[in-house]
């Protein structure tokens, strides 16, 4: 017998789309974490030696960072950005089959 009801495929699709979501914004989290823990250590290890070397991978990094985030928090499926096109898009293509 199929139990697989358009209800449970519905759910087990949003399930499934929460956890990529999730996964996502976890893996941006340990991301600022790490960049976090390693920029500190490399600007204590530059600042005991009298040296401000540290600032350029600080840099480099931060700017990895900034786009990771924007990639998850606001262009991905599920962010902000991307919920705004994809909704202003369902009213326009709506409005042509009018």
């Amino acid at each position: 017998m199929n139990t697989s009801t358009p209800s449970n495929r519905a759910d087990a699709d949003l399930e499934k789309r929460a956890r990529r979501r999730a996964g996502a914004k976890m893996g941006w989290y340990i991301h600022a974490f790490v960049y976090v823990v390693v920029n500190l250590g490399l600007g204590g290890l530059a600042a005991s030696r009298g040296h401000t070397w540290a600032v350029y991978p600080l840099m480099g990094w931060g700017l990895g960072l900034l786009i990771h985030g924007a990639v998850v928090w606001f262009l991905a499926p599920g962010g902000g950005f991307y919920d705004r096109l994809v909704a202003r898009e369902r009213r326009t293509l709506g409005a042509e089959d009018r």
